[in-house]
C-alpha cells in the first residue's frame, strides 16, 4: 500500500513525463484494437449489403461497377439497362423487380430514382414527413438531412450532367417531403424520387410552361423570350400535368435492377435465362461479387497485422526503453533510499508500482477509445463506405 501510494505521488509529482509516457502506451494499445474493430465491421457491413440483395440485373459489363452504383450509389456509370427487362421480369411472375437509377447527384449526394418497392425492400421508414407520392418529390437520407441541414418543406436542386447541356435540360427543383429514418447504410447518404423523376432530370420527361406572358406581347418583349429561361424547372400542382415522356417507356434507362425471387426455384430459373455470354443484360448475385471485393481486400489485412505487431513490438521497446533511462536517472534517488534504511525488494516494488500504474492508466484510456470505437463503428463504416465509394 505504501508503494502505490508513493509511486502514485512520484508520477503526480512528474505529470508532464507521465502523462506522455500514458498516453504512448494507451495509443499502442488502442489502435491494434480499433483498427480490427473497424476492419471486422467493414467486412460485416460490406457483406451484408450484398446478402440482403438476392439479384442484379444490369448491362452485361463489369459485376463490381454494376454492384457498387446499385447497392452502394457509388460514382461508377454502368452501362444503363432498359425497363423492357424490368417488364419481362414482372411478366415471368418469378419475382419483383426494383429498378435504380443512381445518374445524377444533388449537393455531393446521389440521386436514386427507383419505385416504392424499394423502400420495402429495405425496410426503409420516414422518421419525418412522409413517403414518395408525386412527380418531382425527394425522400432524403439521415446523413443527407443532417449535412445539408435539410427537412421536410425544404428543396433540393439537382446538379447538371453537362454545364454546356445544348439541349435545353435544366436542373430540377425537388421539394424535400421526407426524411428517413437512420440505418447506418448507404441509403443514410442518398436522395430517393421516382424513377420518373429521375428521368425527368435526365431530360427524357418534360413539361411545358409559357415564357411569354401576355404582358410581354402587349409592350413587344416576345422577341426577347429565346432568353427569357429559367435556371431549373419546378414541378408544381398547376404543371405536373404537363410533364410527359418522350418514346417508349421499354427503352427509358435504369442503372440496375435489384431482383427479388419469388424462392430458389424462381431464383434459379431466372439465373438460367441469363447465362448467355453474348447477351446485352446479365444477372449477377451480389453477395458474391462483394465476397470477392472481401477476400482481395481484407488479404492486405494479414499483412496489416503483421505492420501493426511490429510497430507495437517497436513501441512498447521504446517504452521500455524510456522506463529504464528514467530508473537509471533516479540511480542517486535509489541509492540515497537504500542508505536511509529501504530494502532493495521495497524498492523494486516502488518502481514495480509506478510501471503497472502507468500501464493501467494507459488501459483505462486505451479501453475507453475502443469502446467508443465499437459503440459508433457501424455509423462510421457506413459514412465511409458510402462516402468513399
Amino acid at each position: 500500500m505504501n508503494a502505490l501510494y508513493l509511486a502514485f505521488a512520484y508520477l503526480r509529482y512528474h505529470w508532464a513525463r507521465s502523462l506522455v509516457l500514458v498516453l504512448v502506451a494507451a495509443l499502442i494499445m488502442f489502435v491494434p484494437v480499433a483498427t480490427q474493430t473497424l476492419l471486422s465491421t467493414s467486412e460485416r457491413a460490406l457483406v451484408a449489403r450484398g446478402e440482403a440483395t438476392p439479384l442484379l440485373l444490369g448491362s452485361r459489363g463489369s459485376q463490381l461497377d454494376l454492384t457498387m452504383a446499385a447497392l452502394y450509389f457509388s460514382d461508377e456509370r454502368p452501362d444503363p439497362v432498359a425497363m423492357r427487362e424490368v417488364e419481362m421480369i414482372w411478366d415471368s411472375g418469378l419475382g419483383i423487380p426494383i429498378p435504380v437509377h443512381t445518374a445524377f447527384s444533388s449537393s455531393g449526394f446521389r440521386i436514386v430514382g427507383t419505385t416504392l418497392d424499394y423502400f420495402d425492400f429495405r425496410d426503409l421508414t420516414p422518421a419525418e414527413g412522409r413517403g414518395l407520392s408525386l412527380l418531382g418529390d425527394a425522400v432524403i437520407g439521415a446523413d443527407v438531412a443532417e449535412a445539408l441541414r435539410k427537412g421536410v418543406g425544404d428543396t433540393l436542386v439537382s446538379a447538371p450532367e453537362n454545364l454546356f447541356d445544348l439541349d435545353g435540360v435544366y436542373p430540377l427543383e425537388m421539394p424535400v417531403v421526407g426524411v428517413l429514418a437512420r440505418t447506418n447504410t448507404p441509403d443514410d447518404q442518398a436522395i430517393f424520387v421516382d424513377i420518373k423523376t429521375a428521368w425527368v432530370i435526365q431530360g427524357i420527361g418534360h413539361g411545358h410552361e409559357d415564357v411569354v406572358t401576355a404582358a410581354d406581347v402587349a409592350s413587344g418583349a416576345a422577341a426577347l423570350s429565346g432568353a427569357a429561361v429559367v435556371e431549373y424547372q419546378r414541378i408544381t400542382e398547376d404543371n405536373i400535368e404537363s410533364f410527359h415522356f418522350h418514346g417508349d417507356q421499354d427503352n427509358f434507362p435504369a442503372s440496375g435492377v435489384i431482383v427479388v425471387p419469388n424462392d430458389t426455384r424462381a431464383a434459379t430459373i431466372l439465373k438460367g435465362r441469363y447465362l448467355d455470354a453474348e447477351g446485352p443484360t446479365q444477372l449477377i448475385a451480389p453477395a458474391g461479387v462483394i465476397g470477392g471485393l472481401v477476400d482481395r481486400i481484407f488479404r492486405i489485412k494479414a499483412l496489416l497485422d503483421v505492420v501493426t505487431a511490429i510497430i507495437a513490438v517497436a513501441a512498447f521497446a521504446a517504452v521500455g526503453l524510456a522506463v529504464f533511462l528514467t530508473y537509471r536517472l533516479r540511480a542517486r534517488e535509489i541509492a540515497t533510499a537504500i542508505k536511509l534504511g529501504a530494502a532493495r525488494g521495497m524498492v523494486l516494488r516502488l518502481l514495480a508500482a509506478e510501471t503497472v500504474t502507468l500501464l493501467l492508466l494507459s488501459a483505462v484510456i486505451a479501453a475507453g477509445g475502443a469502446t467508443l470505437v465499437a459503440r459508433n463503428a457501424e455509423a462510421w463504416v457506413g459514412w465511409l463506405l458510402a462516402f468513399g465509394s
